[in-house]
Order: C-alpha cells, then sequence, then structure tokens
C-alpha cells in the first residue's frame, strides 16, 4: 500500500469524528493513483474540542487540502482565512483548500445535490422547491438552490433549536439573495405543507427520516400530497431507496435517490483540491 510514497507525497485528510466508516479514503486514494498525482489521504478521528488544533497542524504539516464532516464542519469554518460565498451562508465547510498558507473553506453538500438533480434530467432555476430539514445537508441545499437562481424554497421543520437555525440560515441567504422567496415553516402545520407540496416542483428530504437499512420511516405520511408534476429527492444513500421514494414513485412522481448526491459533493471536492475531475470507478 505504501508503495511509491517518497518525501515528495502530499498528504490530504478527513477531520471529524467517527470517521472510521467513511469512503473518502478509497474514493480520493482511487482518484490520486488514476491520475498519477503523488499523494495520499488518511482519516483523521478529531472531536469538536481539538478541531482548532487540527487546523494549526494543517498549517504546520502544509497539507494542501481535505475534508471535514461531522461534527466539525460548523467549527471548522472558524479556522478558515477565507470562506466560499456557499460556505459563508451555511456557516460550516465540508472542504477547505490551503493556497500558499491560506486556509479557504468550502461546502460541496449542495453542489453535488443540485448536480444529482441535474444528472437525472431535473433542472432547478426558476423551479418551486420544498425542503424538509434545517440540518447541515438541508442547509447547504439551500444555499445552493438559491445561488441556482430557483423560484422559491419553503423550509419545513419541526420547533426545536434546529429551527432557530433555520430561521438564521433564512435570514443569511437573504442578504446575499433578497429578491428570492424563502421562508421556514411549523413542519407540525400540515395544511399548510400540503399547500406548499402542491404548488411545487420538488420536494427533497433533507432530514434523516428513514435513514438505515430496513427502515420503513418517512417524513411524510399523507400520501395524498404526491402529484403527478412532483420530483420528490432524498438526501439519504442507505438505504439506496428509502421508503419516501417508494411511496414517491408509487404514487408517479420522478424520484431521484442520495447515492448521486453522495459522489457530485465528493467531485466538486476533489476538483477543488486537485483542479482535475475525479476518475469513476467502472
Amino acid at each position: 500500500m505504501l508503495e511509491g510514497v517518497s518525501g515528495k507525497t502530499q498528504l490530504y485528510g478527513l477531520i471529524g469524528s467517527p470517521v472510521g466508516h467513511s469512503g473518502s479514503p478509497a474514493m480520493y486514494n482511487y482518484g490520486f493513483e488514476q491520475l498519477g498525482i503523488d499523494a495520499v489521504y488518511l482519516a483523521f478521528d478529531v472531536k469538536l474540542d481539538a478541531v482548532e488544533k487540527a487546523f494549526q497542524s494543517v498549517r504546520t504539516f502544509n497539507l494542501p487540502g481535505g475534508n471535514v464532516t461531522m461534527p466539525c464542519k460548523g467549527e471548522a469554518a472558524k479556522y478558515m482565512d477565507e470562506l466560499s460565498p456557499a460556505a459563508e451562508m451555511v456557516g460550516a465547510i465540508n472542504t477547505f483548500q490551503n493556497k500558499d498558507g491560506k486556509l479557504i473553506g468550502h461546502i460541496t453538500d449542495g453542489i453535488g445535490f443540485a448536480d444529482n438533480l441535474k444528472n437525472h434530467g431535473v433542472e432547478t432555476k426558476g423551479k418551486k422547491f420544498v425542503v424538509l430539514g434545517t440540518g447541515g445537508a438541508a442547509t447547504a441545499i439551500q444555499v445552493q438552490l438559491a445561488i441556482e437562481e430557483v423560484a422559491s424554497i419553503d423550509i419545513f421543520n419541526i420547533k426545536d433549536d434546529f429551527f432557530v437555525k433555520g430561521e438564521e440560515t433564512v435570514a443569511r441567504i437573504k442578504k446575499f439573495y433578497p429578491g428570492l422567496a424563502i421562508a421556514i415553516h411549523d413542519l407540525a402545520d400540515a395544511e399548510l405543507l400540503k399547500q406548499k407540496i402542491a404548488e411545487a416542483d420538488v420536494l427533497v428530504n433533507g432530514t434523516t427520516v428513514g435513514m438505515g437499512t430496513g427502515s420503513t420511516k418517512t417524513p411524510i405520511r399523507d400520501l395524498s400530497v404526491f402529484h403527478e408534476n412532483l420530483v420528490v429527492a432524498d438526501t439519504i444513500y442507505n438505504p439506496p431507496r428509502t421508503q419516501l421514494i417508494n411511496d414517491a414513485t408509487e404514487k408517479g412522481c420522478k424520484t431521484v435517490t442520495g447515492e448521486g448526491m453522495l459522489l457530485g459533493q465528493g467531485k466538486a471536492s476533489f476538483k477543488i483540491f486537485t483542479e482535475q475531475e475525479l476518475p469513476v470507478r467502472p
């Protein structure tokens, strides 16, 4: 495995906890190997209270780039010298780039989601979206949709601490895109949810409801909300087809599963690291 490693080999890494399950090392090392890039990518289990020290090490060892996963995405943004517009709106990063000692933070989750839609023939510009959730992935998606010039974004979440986070996200997006119709609503308001989905082009599940092999949970229990002109997209990739996707398919909706989003955000990160396209395994 260490064959070819030399004094010139560059080190990239993933920061977060836990990271033992991550597929990022395999994906990126495959890309380096296929493109002949003299680099290795490792996963580092870093707890939230050690993020500052981790980025001191990034500077000390001159890592050219890497990724950040939960629960460190928001904390990591504090130690960047510069944030991309999307990362600034999200308030978190999942990718960092070291350019001559200057750390630049990016968020590619939303890019992966939008690219996944487009790869399935679903355009974003001018479309009406309903997004469920205000967590990290959902927030990145909401920001990217604003960048993509959608017609409207209606966010639904239960009234908890994350609802407040969603209100903050709406306020940040409005500063950048004052003309965008974006609002957050209480998920408990079933009638309003039904109305907004009836008006929507795309419904997005950005929550973890339905995650896990064999799960039959779904964020949408009233199947009457599904209509034939609605696209239903899930960010969950385990299982590959969630209960939401199965229900929407049965009701005649076009559906988009989450695996493509995972690959898309990884490809976007690799492009930031290397300025090259990530090779995909056949």
